[in-house]
């Protein structure tokens, strides 16, 4: 479970690094890296959508057995 968590929060930061570039610079390196909206692009936007889910449902559940 903690491999998950590290995972999901490092991939969740490359997520809010790439939103970041395109709200300050419009650059969206992942488009850059794999094109605009390749199969590939879609992947990595779609881990980084599911780590983050995954990212609140762990915090969620550190929190209630923090309680």
């Amino acid at each position: 479970m903690r491999a998950l968590k590290i995972i999901s929060y490092i991939l969740v930061v490359i997520g809010a690094i790439n939103w970041g570039l395109v709200g300050l610079f419009n650059i969206d390196l992942v488009a850059l890296i794999f094109g605009e909206m390749t199969l590939p692009a879609r992947i990595v936007y779609a881990v980084v959508g599911i780590s983050a889910i995954i990212s609140i449902i762990t915090s969620y559940r550190d929190i209630a057995d923090y309680n």
